[in-house]
């Protein structure tokens, strides 16, 4: 498709800021970007299309519109609905600097609208003999009948079945005999471990073609992909370009099943906000709970999750990702910079959420995903157990590995008390009372912090820390008077003990556990 069609479209309402000599440059693809270098997902001859609320200032675009004129891009559209004003000039200048021709995307036009008039264009242009089968695909998006439609309806033009996955194996939809839950998860570690799609995977049955479909934030662990029964590679130029016409109409689909999330989660910021307030009244939280569909006086699962090392917004999509598969109706919302989750109490929800959480963990890369779980008996309790979440997801953050997921009630209360206390305040108290103890268990190789943590769980009793520890009760009595000659602390006394064991709790030595 030309870009002074997409241009030219009435309907769209595009304003070309430069590049007006490339307007007869063709591009096959349009790609949402959400990452600062998404050269990974970009393959040369798209239309990029991005906001610019995480484009703040010359450096960050002059790097951005380098990456993307080096990657073979055709053209970056720029949407300016998250910063409420026009296309900056530096954004401007960048792009006529390399020779990226920019276009201006109005407020009252979405980017899903921009991709769907693309995807109908470039289908309107395929060849002939290919026009029937083309026709029926974008019939099938422009039904209404949404995804499950659109997949069989690309399964009976392709002739095979076809399944469409998310990035932790959930079945969105799909066609024929359903792979079972051990297949989805392998096949979700080949899409998100792979170099290059499209990618033909070898099975019992036979391979499949693994395709990109839909991304949000532009980031991998957040992306459905489809599955299509065979070898790409083997199929004829025409079916072949079908299959890799139907992905992108996935992606179309998702969208509009992002936007409706978007509507629905309208209310959730507000009711999460009131929530976590001091003033918010049982009736009131009731009723906005009710208006949301949830249970009357039903229990409410409440949920905080943190990425660190990802990108803008990543957190809230990979939330919404890992509670699609969650019965009844979430809630998804991001207050003051932490993301929370609301619904409905129902069966195994940490251990269903942690298998999620491992079939992400390949993906994330250097970022670290923690989620916090907690339960409110009902709407008076809401404030409590997104505290007692957020807490959770505090101690999920200090456990090893790039994922973790802990729930309220897996740890000790007084565990979830600490995680209140600011991390430097918990370092500075770890250090003052033991810094002594781990200076000379480093010094001369001796063992005093261990053997302070088994007196400590043994209620002091020393015939107990002696039994546990293997040692004579004589060189036990030592070591416990060296810690207190060390430390200024009587461990004879109850509050010293105290002191003592949450210095313990707060040194990365110690451990929560």
């Amino acid at each position: 498709m030309r870009l002074g069609a997409l241009l030219d479209t009435p309907e769209l309402g595009l304003t070309l800021l430069t590049g007006a000599e490339a307007l007869e440059r063709e591009f096959g693809r349009v790609f949402q970007a959400t990452l600062q270098d998404p050269t990974r997902y970009l393959s040369g001859g798209e239309i990029v299309l991005c906001g610019l609320r995480w484009l703040p200032g010359p450096t960050e675009a002059e790097e951005f519109v380098g990456v993307l004129a080096a990657a073979g891009v055709v053209a970056l559209g720029a949407g300016t609905a998250e910063v409420g004003g026009p296309v900056p000039e530096h954004l401007v200048e960048s792009c006529r600097r390399v020779g990226l021709p920019l276009f201006e995307v109005p407020l009252s036009v979405s980017f899903a609208t921009v991709t769907e008039r693309v995807i109908l264009g470039l289908a309107a242009e395929r060849s002939a003999p290919a026009h029937d089968s083309h026709r029926r695909l974008v019939a099938a998006v422009t039904s209404g009948e949404g995804l499950p439609a659109l997949v069989v309806a690309g399964a009976a033009e392709l002739g095979v079945d076809c399944w469409v996955l998310s990035a932790t194996g959930r079945l969105i939809a799909g066609t024929g005999a359903l792979p079972g839950s051990a297949r989805r998860a392998a096949l979700a570690r080949r899409f998100l471990r792979a170099e290059r799609l499209p990618l033909t995977v070898p099975g019992d049955d036979g391979p499949v073609t693994l395709l990109a479909a839909a991304s949000r934030s532009g980031h991998r662990v957040a992306s459905w992909f489809l599955v299509a029964d065979g070898d790409l590679g083997r199929w004829a130029p025409a079916r072949r370009e079908l299959a890799l016409e139907l992905a992108p109409l996935i992606g179309l689909e998702r969208s509009r099943v992002d936007e409706a999330k978007r509507i629905e989660n309208r209310v959730a910021e507000p009711l999460l906000r009131l929530a976590l307030s001091d003033d918010a009244s049982a009736a009131e939280l009731s009723s906005r709970l009710a208006a949301a569909e949830f249970p009357a006086h039903a229990p409410v699962v409440t949920l905080s999750a943190s990425v660190t090392g990802g990108g803008p917004g990543l957190t809230q999509v990979l939330v919404e990702e890992l509670l699609a598969a969650v019965p009844g109706p979430t809630l998804v919302a991001t207050v003051d910079g932490e993301t929370f989750g609301l619904f409905p109490a129902s069966g195994r929800v940490a251990e269903s959420l942690r298998e999620s959480v491992r079939a992400l963990e390949p993906a994330l890369g250097s970022a670290r995903l923690a989620v916090g779980l907690s339960r409110a008996p009902d709407a008076a309790g809401l404030r409590a157990g997104l505290q007692e979440a957020r807490h959770a997801r505090t101690l999920a953050a200090l456990s090893p590995g790039r994922a973790s997921v802990l729930a309220g009630d897996e740890v000790a209360s007084h565990l979830l008390l600490l995680a209140a206390v600011p991390d430097d305040l918990r370092r500075s108290f770890g250090e003052k009372v033991l810094g002594p103890v781990l200076a000379y268990d480093a010094a001369h190789g001796s063992e005093l912090l261990g053997t302070l943590k088994a007196f400590l769980e043994h209620s002091g009793s020393w015939t107990q820390t002696s039994s546990a520890l293997h040692l004579h009760v004589n060189t036990l009595r030592y070591r416990i008077s060296r810690i207190s000659e060390l430390t200024g602390r009587d461990l004879g006394r109850f509050a010293d003990r105290v002191d003592l064991y949450l210095a313990g709790c707060f040194t990365q030595d110690w451990g929560w556990s």
